[in-house]
Formats: structure tokens, sequence, C-alpha cells
């Protein structure tokens, strides 16, 4: 009897949902016994190639780690969308866009001028830039089209589950992939699997006061409160807008929650429901005193939505011309 076949895949991403899979320690052993690893080009010699030669629906799970950046990210999903039975938006770039999405906040003409043209490291006086063709003695070369807006997985192609979290803990990518060998019922399709259905605020240890504040701080400027809310000591943590289900990692380190895991469930925009969390805790009724309380806050965009731009209400900076 043949083995279930698996394929994980890393498109616009840091990798280290990858990592993350090599983290459940050794469990892994258990996933190599069970699965027929059929597809895995960060970690062993596969070629496109053989996914287009598999037949359709011949692959019993992917896990698709990474945002939608490039033509060869679509073209990869597509690909592996036809030929997986269960597709899975594995980790925050493929679920919300993560990081790479924060480049929604532009366009792919300003971060072409930066990178090969005005950032101070750029040597580049005849102003060349990358084309999707180009023309060589040994013939034509192709690379993938830069697309001008990051997108997630779902935003290109049907997902079956979505697998939150920078990266995903290593005991949910257990608790997932041991349900799927056990061969147990799973959740109906479009479910978000390896998480909580409540905030990251229920499964963090610190006592919250609900505290009004005169100021937030940055983080280094203050030494926090091992076991008190940071948000009542002034720090910005995404605990009130952030799904469970890390086991809050990061306030039981004492760092704020940085809202990987994406929203809260009912919630449809994490950034707008950090907003409405700290302005429940601004105390202050004077307008002019409300700004200033609020500029303590820098970069409120990239700290509210870092990780969930593509998927949010923003969707990404509006223009009159977009290529994508």
């Amino acid at each position: 009897m043949s083995k279930p076949k698996l394929a994980l895949y890393w498109a616009a991403s840091c990798g280290g949902c990858e990592v993350a899979v090599l983290d459940v320690e050794e469990k892994i052993l258990d996933v190599a016994d069970f699965f027929d690893v059929v597809f895995w080009p960060c970690a062993m010699d596969f070629k496109y190639k053989d996914v287009e030669a598999a037949p359709d629906g011949s692959i019993d799970l992917c896990l698709f780690n990474g945002a939608i950046r490039t033509s060869e990210n679509e073209s990869m999903a597509r690909l592996l969308r036809r030929k997986a039975k269960l597709l899975v938006a594995f980790g925050s770039c493929a679920m919300e866009g993560c990081i790479p999405g924060l480049a929604n906040l532009t366009n792919r003409e300003e971060i072409f001028q930066w990178v090969y043209q005005d950032s101070p490291s750029t040597s580049n006086t005849e102003a060349t830039r990358p084309t999707p063709r180009c023309a060589v003695p040994e013939g034509e070369l192709e690379i993938p089209e830069f697309y001008d807006t990051v997108r997630t997985l779902g935003q290109v192609v049907p997902v079956d589950y979505f697998i939150p979290g920078c990266p995903p803990q290593p005991p949910q990518i257990v608790a997932v992939l041991s349900a799927v060998m056990q061969g147990s019922e799973l959740p109906p399709l479009g479910s978000v699997l390896g998480a909580g259905e409540k905030t990251c605020c229920e499964e963090c240890g610190r006592t919250r006061k609900e505290k009004r504040l005169k100021r937030f701080h940055r983080f280094w400027e203050i030494e926090p409160k091992p076991d008190e809310c940071l948000l009542d000591q002034g720090i910005i943590c995404m605990g009130p807008a952030t799904r469970s289900g890390c086991g809050g990692l990061c306030p039981k380190a004492n760092m704020p929650c940085r809202g990987c895991y994406g929203p809260a469930p009912n919630v449809t925009d994490q950034g707008t429901k950090m907003v409405s969390a700290i302005s429940s805790v601004i105390d202050s009724q004077d307008p002019g005193e409300i700004n200033w309380i609020l500029d303590q806050i820098p970069d409120p965009v990239g700290t509210f939505y870092r990780f969930s731009i593509p998927n949010s209400m923003l969707h990404r900076k509006q223009a009159d011309t977009q290529a994508r």
C-alpha cells in the first residue's frame, strides 16, 4: 500500500516555517515514516517538472508557506492547488500576508527605485533594473515578474485550511499532522487549525487591571514588570486583537505580543480592533493631549498591521494606477 503524499513549498517568506517543521524534533521521523514526501525544494532536490507530471489530486496534503509576491509564487500556488487534495496556508505569510505584505504600503516602482538606485549601499550608475526577460549570448533569460501587490494564498486560490503563526508553533504543527496521520475527522473546510478560539490575552498569565494611560513607552524605555499586563504599563501589546494558540510565549518572555497569530475569532480587521483597544485605555478627553499620547506610538500601521495588511480592510496603499 502506497503512503499518503506530502508536499511543502516556500513562497514569499523568510523560511521560518520550513524550520518550524523541523522543530517538531523526533516527531519528524513519524511524519517521514507516514508520508511519502514528493515535493520539498528547501530540503530535497525536487524540480517543478516533478509536480507538473504528477496526476491532479495525487498529493494528499500540501503545506504552502509564504505570500504571493511574484508570478512564480502564483504559478506554484495554482499548480499545487490543482495537484493537492488538501492545500493548507501554513503560517502567517500565506494566511495573512505577514512582513512581505508591508510592501503594500508602497508600490513596485518605489521599491525598485530604492533597492536599485537610491539606497546608500547601491552603486548602479546605469540605473539597471531587473526585467522579466533579458537577451544574453546564450539565449533568453527569464525571471519571475515582481508584482505590485502582495497577496495571501487565499486571495489567489481556494485554501482548505489555515495554520497561523510566524512561525506556527511545533506543538500545533504536530497536532495538525497527527490529526491527518491518524485519520481524525478534520473541521469544516476553511477552518483555522492549530489555534485557539479566544485572544492571546486569555492565555497570558499577566494580571490586567485596565489602567488608564497618559503615555505609551517604547519597549527599551522602561523595564517592564514581569507579572503586570504590558499594555497596562504603556507598552503596545497586540494581545487584545490577536488569536490565541501560541501559548502567550512572547508575554511570558517579557516581550509584547506582535500579533502573528492573526485577528482573534470574529474580528474582521486586526488593526482596527487594536485601535479600539488603545482608545479604551487613553486617560484624556482633551483632543490635543490625545494626539500627543498617540504620537508616542511609532509607525501605527506597521505596528497594528504588521502581519495582516494584505488580508485586512486596508489591503494596500491606494494608487491611481496599479500594475496588479
